[in-house]
């Protein structure tokens, strides 16, 4: 079996050598007990590369027998680890904002290095998936960027959402996060305001920081009104929208009302029945009458007789040779949620877990160093052959994390080729040296 090539810059060492270069130019105001912030920074960034459970966990592991604190010098470049109150200390002071740099960064060594081959798809743009999520509810613990629901019997609700932004493609398994952007108490009352709000900060984030890049967002329907849509025109930015009938009946009315709407209809190998109605130029709705976009509606049934429907507005315009690629466009929205929030909540990032709240910025920071190693990490599983040699040999991913955590814990590693190398071809007890593949 051939040995594959390690590539230091798509692979760790190099991803994360980058990353600290963007984590030293980040203000520290708060230095203390001499605690160098990019040291802090990193520590946290292992947490969630190394998948912990909780913050107290790593403190401990850190503290041990040296081998954990020799593994975070080799690997991650920390000379000491901060304890677990020190680290919440220090972080809680960091505009996260700061960190933006950082994502900007990665998403270009990836570019770079052919990452991103294949991703493209109608006429060379790339697919940027933008929803919201929560990561974090209680009734108790708040801080002063907290969101709140005030329920009818007097209780208050404190929690943290933010806005995701992931470049998508309906045929790669892979996805690519960009710099989320926090949701926060005064973008509004309700998910359609604070979510609208959030998307015009992101958005522009977006076109500054990847001024050339050829983007279509694709969002659901709550986006698919008159004043994001102008929004995104201003930024250059194009669009494939859900449009669902009970939100926009104008729309709707409009097209049944018209003669000449074009159909296509294609009954593909697997017997998977594909009906599309279209048209052009449609009104958006009698507010934005002047707003013209074209309107795709989709049916599917499958030879068992599953049904799904979608439909959606977009600038792009529509014909029979791309309703297909415009449709697996649109559906790929939902590998922000399947392939992204979902494996950052249930595959070992804990997503949900309150690793510490703070009393400033502490709970929005620790969730960017989780979805900046979570990009790390496709980063890998795209680029980089090793990792993924070692990833096949776990299996599912869950248990790829626990033989890394594993190895972290009990062997002292020179290097990330050596860990890698190790779970992907075997190692002799007790020092991990992967056996000779050649």
């Amino acid at each position: 079996m051939p040995i594959p090539r390690f590539r230091q810059a798509l692979s760790a060492p190099g991803l994360l050598k980058e990353v600290r270069t963007c984590f030293a130019r980040v203000e520290d105001g708060v230095a203390s007990r001499g605690l160098n912030l990019t040291e802090c920074l990193m520590s946290g960034l292992a947490i969630f590369g190394m998948k912990y459970p909780s913050l107290l966990q790593f403190d401990r592991d850190s503290r041990g027998d040296g081998t954990v604190g020799a593994n975070l010098r080799s690997l991650y470049g920390v000379a000491r680890a901060p304890s677990d109150t020190a680290l919440r200390e220090r972080l809680d002071e960091v505009d996260p904002r700061a960190l933006r740099r950082a994502f900007t960064r990665l998403f270009h060594v990836l570019q770079r290095g052919g990452g991103l081959e294949g991703f493209t798809t109608l006429d060379g743009h790339y697919l940027l998936s933008v929803d919201g999520t929560g990561y974090f509810s209680s009734s108790r613990v708040h801080c002063a960027s907290c969101c709140e629901k005030h329920h009818r019997d007097g209780r208050t609700t404190y929690y943290h959402q933010m806005l995701g932004a992931v470049v998508v493609h309906p045929k790669q398994r892979e996805v690519f996060v960009l710099a989320p952007e926090p949701i926060v108490k005064g973008d509004g009352a309700t998910k359609n305001d604070c979510e609208r709000t959030a998307a015009k900060r992101l958005l522009s984030d977006v076109r500054r920081e990847h001024p050339h890049l050829k983007l279509i967002v694709v969002e659901d329907s709550l986006a698919s009104n008159g004043p994001h849509i102008q929004g995104l025109k201003r930024l250059g930015l194009r669009f494939i929208l859900g449009a669902k009938r009970g939100d926009h009946a104008f729309l709707y009315d409009w097209v049944d009302a018209t003669p000449g709407v074009e159909t296509v209809e294609v009954t593909d190998e697997a017997g998977v029945r594909h009906w599309f109605r279209y048209l052009n130029g449609v009104p958006l709705n009698d507010t934005h009458f002047e707003l013209e976009v074209n309107f795709l509606e989709y049916w599917e049934r499958r030879p068992n007789g599953k049904e799904q429907h979608f439909a959606w507005v977009t600038d792009l315009p529509i014909k029979e040779s791309t309703v297909m690629e415009l449709m697996r466009a649109g559906r790929a929205r939902w590998r922000i949620e399947n392939e992204t929030f979902n494996t950052l909540k249930n595959q070992g990032y804990s997503f949900e877990h309150n690793f510490g709240h703070g009393e400033k910025q502490l709970s929005t920071v620790f969730a960017y160093l989780m979805m900046l190693a979570f990009l790390i990490d496709q980063i890998q599983q795209r680029c980089c052959r090793v990792f993924q040699h070692a990833q096949a040999k776990a299996g599912r991913a869950r248990y790829f994390w626990e033989k890394v955590r594993g190895l972290f814990l009990h062997y002292r590693l020179p290097d990330w080729e050596t860990l890698y190398r190790a779970l992907a071809f075997g190692y002799r007890a007790p020092e991990p040296v992967p056996f000779d593949t050649s």
